[in-house]
């Protein structure tokens, strides 16, 4: 835009600017800070085609906004456009330390009562690893329903697992 801003004739790109100006105001209907700087004409021309309701994506917006978990609150805008599907947009999701520590004692402990692994899918296997106690350092905090499945980032879907299980299980 700036390259042609003293170009004599700019009609036709004013009018582009003007359609992805109205096109974001039209479903984004709740103005924030991040939304500055964002790369509008590349989304425009990504996802302007496709059917959105203001009031959803405003509802979506505060959700996603009330999130704590969410590092990336410009990358809120393109999440919601693409469907909510490409949650690495949103630089996140991972559980908390106290978290983890809370769910790898409760696992510990209940592994040590039956004698098996703390880490449940090596306590279901058949190799060494089946009474293995696993350090925390030495697991990972996993999803049990997967987040982009629409599993929460909370202690009632957190699991710890070894890390060579939780790198194994992918999103399932």
């Amino acid at each position: 835009m700036s390259r042609h801003r003293y170009d004599g004739n700019i009609s036709e790109l004013k009018h582009y600017f003007n359609s992805v100006i109205e096109w974001v105001s039209s479903i984004f209907t709740d103005v924030e800070s991040e939304m500055r700087g964002i790369e509008w004409g590349r989304l425009y021309e990504k996802y302007h085609k496709q059917p959105y309701s203001p009031q959803q994506v405003s509802t979506d917006v505060k959700k996603l906004y009330g999130d704590p978990y969410i590092k990336n609150r410009k990358g809120i805008f393109e999440y919601i456009l693409g469907g909510s599907v490409d949650t690495k947009l949103l630089e996140v999701r991972v559980f908390d330390e106290a978290i983890k520590k809370s769910v790898y004692m409760k696992q510990t402990d209940e592994a040590f009562a039956k004698s098996i692994s703390n880490c449940p899918l090596c306590a279901i296997g058949h190799d060494a690893n089946k009474s293995k106690f696993w350090k925390l350092n030495e697991m990972d905090a996993d999803h049990v329903t997967a987040w982009s499945k629409g599993g929460a980032t909370d202690i009632a879907n957190c699991q710890m697992l070894c890390k060579t299980h939780n790198r194994a299980k992918g999103n399932k």
